[in-house]
């Protein structure tokens, strides 16, 4: 069918519009390809879920505040009336979100939008004399900080720490049940003393583990303060309150920790350690990714293909690591909004500015990026087979690892008054060094050296897969 002027929309410079309404479309990767991944964030860290916890502080400020009878001739709210109250938290909706749009359109001020949002449904409760407590003695960041972290703490403990600790499960499933199974190490890229597969994974398992733990005791901090931290236009209007006692039993009524020393904001300081926490998550995991990468490039794992999967567009024949590689770009993007959030968020230019409100909206993308690396993680592990020959096959060429072991063994025979033990790690580099040496040539050095039968019997039956230590000992770590 020809274009036509009237059904075609096009952009400045001639492109065919994508469609009528742009909002409709997601800009970023997150919002589209991606949004299945981190669908659970949504409920946590979107503006809309913002604006629902701003509603929710609002409004357990004013029961908090009624219930305690702070202000005369305020005093308790009936439990019907608190249920009707909450009610407004736990019926909010896209009408709602709708709804404080075109509100804040005419305030612009999201929060000043909240606040009439609320007071028009206190007529419908019976508590329309209330509208002046609505909103009472606070600035918007007193708000603004309790609703982010409640919505932070929410997305750490509901979504994103389950995620990584199923992932570290995950690992740890791997490192058991491959304990015992002997692989050449690399330090520098090159051979080394063998270790075994399950042992490495436990390293990882238990450095991730450790940044978990700390991120779990995380302190989420909170305070409602008002203008400049003074409680002035608190004292001002209800001089015989105990203002911080208040406040105090408030915050850590939400599950939150009282900061009791603020300027008009929160200071941040939590968000900052927890992010470099998160980011520091974010970079060993990188390290993961790209040693689970390197170990598939030289063959130690397989890759499981996915039925009606094309790996490459002109070469039928590969199976790209994809989910590592896409959990290493994300990992990347979360921590450079990770590292300047926590950099950011601390500094605040005497007791206000405003750089930390347009910081703070783009948590939930760090987060997401996150979130999105360890499902990547995750389904590519679930996608590899150990090549169990493989990893025999690179020991068995690599004899000379067990240079180790034998200048080690002819040092304890020295040191116990075996003759002959004089200068053993010279006499293995000039043997191994930049050297491949086989089984027949290893066996006929170490039978010449003249060892304690027993040494000598030791090293004899010593293989390259069987010089791993206690390696499938230290496995048991995890436990």
């Amino acid at each position: 069918m020809p274009e036509t002027a009237a059904a075609v929309t096009r952009t400045p410079s001639g492109r065919l519009a994508l469609a009528a309404s742009p909002e409709k479309i997601a800009l970023g990767p997150l919002d589209g390809r991606y949004q299945s991944a981190i669908a659970p964030l949504v409920d946590y860290l979107s503006e809309a879920a913002l604006n629902r916890d701003r509603v929710a502080v609002e409004v357990e400020w004013l029961i908090h505040l009624t219930s305690n009878s702070v202000l005369p001739g305020a005093g308790p709210l009936t439990a019907e009336q608190q249920d009707k109250l909450r009610s407004i938290v736990t019926e909010f909706d896209a009408a709602a979100v709708a709804e404080l749009a075109e509100i804040e359109a005419v305030t612009v001020h999201d929060v000043k939008a909240v606040e009439y949002y609320i007071s028009r449904r206190l007529p419908a409760i019976g508590i329309e004399n209330l509208t002046a407590m609505v909103h009472f003695g606070c600035t918007s960041e007193d708000i603004n900080n309790l609703s982010y972290a409640l919505g932070i703490k929410g997305a750490v403990e509901d979504v994103w720490l389950p995620a990584a600790r199923a992932l570290v499960q995950q690992i740890e499933a791997m490192a058991e049940e491959n304990r015992a199974v002997p692989m050449l190490s690399r330090t520098h890229g090159q051979p080394a003393t063998p270790t075994t597969l399950g042992k490495e994974l436990a390293v990882i398992a238990h450095r991730l583990g450790r940044q978990l733990d700390r991120i779990a005791k995380t302190e989420y901090l909170g305070k409602i303060n008002g203008a400049t931290g003074t409680y002035a236009a608190h004292v001002a209007s209800v001089p015989g309150a105990d203002w911080q006692a208040v406040s105090k039993s408030f915050v850590e009524g939400l599950g939150l920790t009282w900061n009791p020393l603020t300027t008009q904001i929160e200071s941040h300081d939590w968000q900052a350690e927890l992010y470099s926490d998160i980011a520091r998550f974010n970079r060993i995991l990188h390290n993961v990714c790209t040693d689970i990468w390197s170990y598939i490039s030289i063959g130690y794992f397989r890759q499981i293909p996915v039925a009606g999967a094309t790996g490459s567009s002109t070469m039928p024949h590969k199976v790209n690591p994809i989910r590592f590689e896409n959990a290493e770009a994300n990992l990347e993007i979360s921590n450079g909004l990770l590292d300047t959030l926590a950099a950011t968020l601390v500094t605040s230019r005497w007791q206000r500015d405003l750089t930390d409100s347009s910081s703070q909206r783009n948590i939930g993308v760090a987060f997401g990026h996150s979130l999105l690396a360890i499902s990547n993680v995750a389904k590519g592990l679930k996608a590899l087979d150990v090549a169990g020959d493989v990893l025999a096959g690179d020991l068995d060429t690599n004899w000379e690892v067990l240079g180790e072991a034998i200048q080690m063994v002819m040092r304890a025979e020295a040191i116990a008054g075996v003759a002959g033990m004089e200068n053993p790690y010279e006499r293995l580099k000039d043997l191994t060094r930049g050297q491949r040496v086989d089984a027949a040539r290893m066996q006929e050095f170490v039978s010449g050296l003249g060892l304690s039968a027993d040494a000598e019997a030791r090293l004899l039956a010593l293989t390259p897969g069987g010089y791993t230590g206690i390696a499938d000992e230290l496995v048991d770590h995890l436990k």
